[in-house]
């Protein structure tokens, strides 16, 4: 038995009965875990925990029941109120009691408490405990529930709650973690998308002794000619609405914009999403890779711009990209359209047209992304970002904007920029020809202007257009050093068959697929080795001992790169050699610890 376990059992705390649990779906740090067996789940989260005082409600809302005792340190308990423990799942259980040791406020942090909190599969922590106890570092601690007993405290200080809960879900996966006090049906989807699973009735129960309505705006008076009132029923139906609607925005990948909507109800609310944002910028493995063609990225709030998907592209466009191979001669500016890819709209094709050349580059300028090149125009999240038109910038987008300009053009070595895209931009060293002259993009003379601004370009530097099957593989060029670790694996392929299901071939064999469904390719087992030889993918290893039969667990990985993003592909390696590929369904940061399928299996050799 190891020390720490060792320690918790002189407590008097048993490690306890295990809690059944799966992911099934997740954004980010948020989750709806299914509860109980994987193939017949009994509850979700995010989900009640019942208090003493509580009135009983649905065990499928509120699974869990929790008492603390008064004493000095207390003990905290939770017992499960559904056969949600494995292997048999016969009856109500899990139960676990630990002791919370002695919790000194988060403004003493230097302080350490004395007494520590215990440790079991209900695993207490406070601010004091994340900065003292080594015990939390010990990787065979795995517990099933993690309480953040001052997580109420911590609100009130700027900046510590976002840190604490970003924190404990990196170094517990696959805990489900509770804010005692300080949920509600109006701040549930936001705490849902830092990383909290559980939540209580605390403030409610304050809201209806002071006579008033908790809802997801916030807290109300109640509307006599509505019938309402505040009594616990009407708080508990208000928090059913909050529940349901953040379960099926997670169905629906629409998490952030209810978070943006609920966010507004508080200044607070306001100032922990802007601190969540700036500190999920610097996690490796955080965002997507890959997302479905239905997955949408609305932009309809000024919030949005502090997204870290959006720090996340304009890092990768001012430190990582480079132009297709010789396109970096001329630069066409060109404004987005609603419709994407952007060429499959009226405006492109006419834009398209006008040019009439395949040997210029041609860069998008849009919000909130910034720039967006052609040949990136179907991947993630270029493809996929819908926000409202009204022709005016804020500073944070012109400045945007104006960064990635600079760097794409100090970064490469154009010689004429043509701008098309309305936005007033310049260089201190390279010529900018602005063609719209205060004109719709689309006008006649708007057009033709870029026509001649292009003729004239081309004349001047002899640039070469390309044929369709180099434009093709630069594009694929494209997406594969912004998708994977590299482009090697595809210089030496052929393009066949018809848009949009393009095959990338050699020597006869078929190494990929072009898929729309999901802005990438669909790897064959023919690659398998040339990817494994250029490195173009982040590595899985799986354990020497086992036998790889189905899709990939916790239980059976080695080691993994710490960098993988939900819907990349992955090498599969055991004892130092390649031996198949799978698509990842968790992050980097969740591995191996969290319940359920990490990786579904792809390809075997």
């Amino acid at each position: 038995m190891l020390p720490i376990f060792q320690e918790a059992k002189a407590a008097g705390h048993d490690m306890g009965e295990g809690l059944g649990r799966s992911v099934i779906a997740r954004h980010r740090f948020a989750r709806t875990w299914a509860l109980g067996d994987r193939k017949h789940p009994l509850a979700y989260t995010p989900a009640l925990v019942l208090l003493e005082g509580d009135e009983d409600i649905d065990e499928t809302l509120a699974p869990f029941r929790s008492t603390s005792t008064k004493d000095i340190p207390s003990i905290l308990s939770m017992k499960s109120r559904l056969p949600l423990s494995p292997p048999t799942f016969d009856q109500p259980s899990p139960s676990w009691e630990v002791s919370v040791g002695h919790v000194l406020p988060p403004s003493l942090e230097e302080a350490d408490a004395g007494e520590a909190a215990g440790v079991a599969q209900l695993l207490p922590v406070s601010w004091q405990r994340l900065n003292h106890d080594e015990a939390l570092t010990d990787p065979n601690l795995l517990p099933d529930v993690v309480v953040l007993v001052d997580a109420l405290q911590l609100a009130a200080q700027p900046g510590r709650l976002i840190e604490a809960i970003t924190v404990l879900k990196q170094r517990f996966p696959g805990a489900l973690l509770w804010t005692p006090g300080l949920g509600g049906p109006d701040n549930v989807a936001l705490l849902t998308w830092f990383g909290v699973d559980l939540f209580d009735l605390s403030r409610s129960r304050q809201a209806c002794a002071a006579g008033v309505l908790l809802t997801g705006q916030g807290p109300r008076h109640t509307v006599a000619t509505m019938d309402e009132n505040a009594d616990m029923s009407h708080q508990i139906e208000h928090w059913k609405l909050a529940i349901a609607e953040v379960r099926s925005a997670l169905a629906s990948d629409q998490m952030r914009s209810l978070v943006d909507k609920q966010s507004l109800n508080s200044a607070r609310s306001v100032e922990h999403l802007r601190r969540h944002d700036a500190h999920c910028s610097n996690i490796p493995g955080l965002l997507s890779s890959h997302v479905a063609r239905t997955h949408g990225f609305p932009c309809h709030s000024a919030s949005i711009q502090s997204d870290p998907l959006i720090a996340d592209w304009e890092s990768f466009m001012n430190e990582s990209y480079t132009a297709p191979d010789g396109l970096d001669t001329i630069l066409v500016l060109l404004p987005c359209s609603a419709r994407k890819p952007y060429r499959f709209s009226k405006s492109h094709g006419r834009f398209i047209r006008a040019i009439g050349t395949s040997a210029c580059h041609e860069v998008m300028v849009t919000s909130p992304l910034g720039l967006v090149p052609r040949d990136l125009e179907e991947v993630w999240p270029a493809a996929h970002y819908d926000l409202p038109v009204t022709g005016d910038w804020s500073g944070d987008e012109e400045a945007r904007i104006e960064r990635m300009f600079q760097r794409l053009v100090d970064r490469h070595a154009y010689k004429r920029v043509i701008n098309h895209s309305g936005m007033a931009l310049s260089h201190a060293t390279i010529p900018v020809i602005d063609t719209r002259g205060g004109e719709r993009a689309g006008s006649h003379d708007a057009l033709e202007r870029l026509s001649a601004a292009v003729r004239d370009a081309v004349d001047e530097f002899s640039a070469r257009g390309r044929k369709n099957e180099r434009m093709l593989l630069d594009t694929f060029s494209s997406v594969a050093r912004k998708t994977m670790n590299n482009d090697r694996w595809v210089g030496s392929l052929k393009i066949r068959g018809k848009p949009p299901r393009y095959r990338l071939e050699k020597d006869g064999n078929q190494m990929a697929l072009w898929s729309i469904d999901r802005g990438g390719f669909s790897l064959s087992k023919a690659v398998i080795r040339d990817l494994a030889a250029t490195k173009a993918l982040p590595e899985v290893h799986l354990r020497p001992d086992v036998k790889w039969k189905g899709d990939i667990f916790g239980t059976i990985v080695e080691r993994h790169d710490p960098a993988i993003r939900c819907g990349s592909d992955l090498l599969v390696l055991q004892n130092g050699e390649v031996v198949g590929l799978a698509r990842a369904h968790a992050p980097g940061w969740e591995w191996p610890s969290t319940p359920g399928r990490l990786a579904k299996s792809h390809q075997r050799l």
